[in-house]
């Protein structure tokens, strides 16, 4: 890191995409995943831009991966170039829109999907007179309105694919189990999974159904809790509030649960770590008659999330 002035002149293209990845996932594993290369190659790539850049971008060790002040201004950058990228299609193009209508999507609570957020930018830069619609509901509510054609697109966990329904695997979700501040086992790394059994649990009002379609259940149930209930909630938000006031030990997605980690208000209780995971799908109905507003979105949106790295597709280039 001793170079005092950076070689922008040699900076590749292809670095800056593989470094915002791995800015968005926070894991060299899940970025090489994401990108669809080997863990050594995504870590090959973040040392040349280190050394291109002549700074460090990333501090990481077994416990931690936090982006250094330089690296948090290279992510923003990255960023709005590739924000950037995606305007030079819609400003060459000479086509006036004349799409209106609606589209309407249902979603679980608190789902991490850069893909989706990126279709919704670019639908509503496209057809500005679209309407997007989303509504929070459980995996099983949502799976039931696509199934009986009352909207066209959903996102739930499921434990697996349905066979009458087109279901796209997005990502698999972690999940780890947490406490709040208050509560005994706050702090500790000893915890063993014998003492969480007898813990009351803060759990999803779904997990409670019984429902085969919810992985919630699966997830309390493999991990040997939920013998005595002390709260419940269908939102992500008010779960993790109930968990951080001490209330009981709770199952949570390990992206919700972060910032309130960082802030110590939850702690991740050292068991079953990376072992808890559902995995979150797309939903649609090919018996639903798409018009032309969902019609769009649907093409847009899968054209995103089905690229290996679900960025802007670009030929490698140098920046001068």
């Amino acid at each position: 890191m001793a170079s005092p002035t950076p070689r922008i002149r040699h900076l590749n293209w292809n670095l800056l995409r593989t470094f915002l990845v791995i800015a968005e996932e926070r894991s060299l594993t899940k970025a090489a995943e994401r990108l669809h290369v080997r863990q050594p190659t995504v870590t090959a790539s973040l040392q040349k831009l280190e050394e291109t850049l002549g700074a460090q971008l990333i501090q990481r060790d077994s416990r931690r991966f936090v982006l250094t002040s330089r690296g948090e201004a290279l992510r923003k950058e990255c960023q709005e170039i590739y924000q950037r990228v995606e305007r030079i299609g819609e400003r060459l193009s000479t086509d006036e829109d004349d799409l209106s209508g609606s589209v309407r999507i249902m979603i679980v609570t608190e789902a991490a999907l850069p893909a989706l957020d990126r279709a919704l930018g670019l639908m509503h830069r496209r057809h500005p007179s679209v309407t997007i619609t989303l509504n929070v509901a459980n995996s099983q509510e949502i799976v039931r309105a696509v199934a009986q054609r009352a909207l066209p697109f959903g996102f739930c966990l499921l434990a697996k694919p349905l066979a009458a329904l087109d279901c796209t695997l997005m990502l698999r979700e972690d999940f780890g189990i947490f406490c709040g501040r208050t509560h005994a086992l706050f702090g500790r790394e000893d915890v063993t999974l014998e003492e969480l059994r007898a813990e009351p649990v803060v759990s999803f009002t779904c997990a409670q159904d019984g429902g085969a379609l919810e992985p919630m259940v699966a997830l309390r149930e493999g991990a040997g809790l939920g013998s005595r209930t002390a709260g419940l909630s269908s939102h992500v938000g008010e779960v993790t509030r109930m968990i951080a006031a001490g209330i009981g030990i709770g199952i949570l997605p390990v992206t919700a649960a972060e910032r309130g980690v960082e802030k110590e208000l939850l702690w991740r209780l050292p068991v079953l770590k990376d072992q808890l995971g559902a995995d979150l799908y797309f939903l649609q109905n090919p018996e639903y008659a798409l018009d032309r507003a969902e019609k769009a979105f649907l093409d847009l949106f899968l054209s995103i999330a089905l690229k290996p790295d679900g960025l802007p597709q670009t030929e490698p280039a140098v920046l001068s």
